[in-house]
């Protein structure tokens, strides 16, 4: 433990004095805290390996190293993820399987909600520190996921278990959520043999490892962390999201530069989305935990866990496929647990369970009741349009070039609130938006009309050049009279 904390102060002192201003003190905490789970995993995954280290050893290490992480980086706040976990594992134990997993939900979720609430409007409203709130809602969605698990018929944990599950050092600080079974068979080290069990074991004439190594995968996805952070440190402050309902911002900027310009700022905020979630997959896979079974040129799949798909994600042709690409593990929670359950208008309650979930910020509201809109008129424009596009290859290429820019336009006006936080600016923009469009449609209607036009310029020269010779004069008098009888009274026209 002293080894790992003058390690954990040592990276937090060299990277506070590195890094540039983007990242506050606290976030500095917790990139180095995940660093050292980095470190862990490897040491967790060679020296407490299941062949040779009872599953006991293996949670109490877990357990106590996910908590000692939670203790330096958030301090006695960490205590909330004690008391959170301990109130729904009292719950399990006191009350009936037929009933549990809703007072678990109702108990964890609203147990967070409070804690998010008092940190929002009591302590730093507004704040994007790395708050303690975060962690607590992964643990949230996993003691949730385990009652419902337990509701359809899974075996009660031990306390051990339990808090091995709810609390390890790899999923305590970003996640992401993961099956109670799927994390006891990596604990006891029956992952890897039960994902083997496939009916064809070679592939491109090789044998298939038992066990394989997460080594290159982890190598890759630091990698692509090191990348994600280096974009968001170069542009976090190249096209701040504020802009956007910048008075003079919208009145001098045309809309296509508008469009533009919201496109490239939200574009700059999914980076340290990756960046977080990405590092939260590769600690996993270092320690062992996430293979999936074999490709079919017989590579190992480590994305059991895995929280996004960055390219599926950058080139979506839908809103759907966006969403089942960002935060995975998320999605799959909020189905297990409402979409697949809820007798009544199952996407209007997944939108506001995920908004309940998030915070207390307006703007997240904001951000899923626009969710549900956008999702219901993009089923109907997939089902409806979709089908006239698929007659050639070039007709289906056309459509996935047009639904492309369509779904990344739709995803940015959905978020933008939940940027923004407030309601203020959230509905600012959205008037922006409205008005720039409707400004633009009347300019495209005027133009659309030559005569009116024509018309209204030669009244206004009528009005303004002062004729100087009287043959002149009756002379446009008299070519307005012929004009007038061939053109409709300007009263019809708005």
């Amino acid at each position: 433990m002293t080894v790992s904390l003058s390690v954990c102060l040592s990276l937090s002192l060299c990277l506070s004095v590195s890094l540039p201003a983007c990242l506050s003190v606290s976030q500095v905490n917790f990139v180095v805290c995940q660093l050292c789970a980095l470190l862990s995993a490897f040491w967790f995954r060679l020296f407490l390996h299941p062949s040779r280290t009872r599953p006991v050893v293996r949670h109490v290490v877990a357990t106590l190293l996910g908590l000692y992480f939670a203790l330096f980086c958030f301090g006695w706040y960490a205590l909330h993820f004690l008391v959170q976990s301990g109130l729904t594992y009292g719950i399990m134990i006191l009350t009936g399987v037929e009933h549990m997993h809703k007072y678990c939900l109702l108990v964890a979720l609203g147990y967070l909600s409070f804690c998010q609430i008092t940190r929002v409007y009591v302590f730093d409203y507004g704040m994007y520190s790395a708050d303690f709130t975060g962690p607590m809602m992964v643990i949230t969605q996993k003691i949730t996921s385990l009652a419902f698990e337990i509701h359809d018929g899974e075996r009660m944990p031990s306390l051990l278990e339990y808090f091995s599950y709810s609390c390890n050092f790899m999923g305590i600080l970003a996640g992401p959520t993961c099956s109670y079974n799927d994390y006891i068979a990596f604990i006891e080290g029956g992952a890897c043999r039960h994902r083997d069990l496939e009916p064809h074991r070679k592939a491109n004439g090789k044998l298939r490892q038992s066990e394989p190594s997460p080594n290159t995968e982890v190598v890759r996805k630091v990698f692509t962390c090191f990348l994600s952070l280096m974009v968001f440190l170069s542009v976090c402050k190249v096209f701040p999201v504020e802009r956007n309902v910048d008075d003079d911002f919208i009145a001098n900027t045309p809309l296509y530069a508008q469009v533009v310009y919201l496109y490239l700022s939200m574009l700059t905020t999914r980076p340290k989305y990756y960046f977080v979630w990405t590092m939260a997959d590769a600690i996993n896979n270092a320690a062992g935990f996430g293979f999936n079974g074999y490709n079919s040129d017989g590579s190992p799949r480590w994305d059991l866990i895995s929280n996004l798909r960055i390219l599926d994600i950058e080139f979506a042709t839908s809103f759907k496929v966006f969403l089942d690409n960002w935060n995975i593990q998320t999605a799959h929670w909020l189905k297990r647990v409402c979409y697949e359950r809820c007798p009544y208008n199952p996407t209007a309650a997944t939108f506001i369970l995920s908004a309940m979930w998030h915070g207390a910020y307006p703007g997240y509201y904001l951000t899923f009741l626009t969710g549900i809109i956008i999702t219901l008129a993009a089923r109907a424009v997939r089902h409806n349009v979709r089908p006239y596009f698929l007659g050639s290859p070039a007709h289906k290429l056309l459509y996935d070039i047009i639904t492309w820019a369509a779904t990344q336009i739709a995803v940015c006006y959905t978020v933008v609130p939940f940027v923004l936080l407030s309601v203020g600016p959230s509905l600012k923009f959205y008037r922006s938006v409205e008005t720039t469009g409707r400004r633009r449609h009347e300019d495209t209607r005027l133009i659309s009309q030559p005569k009116v036009l024509y018309i209204k310029t030669v009244q206004q020269t009528q009005e303004v050049i002062p004729f100087s010779h009287t043959h002149t004069h009756t002379h446009t008098h008299t070519n307005l009279r012929t004009l007038r009888k061939r053109s409709p009274p300007l009263t019809t026209v708005k």
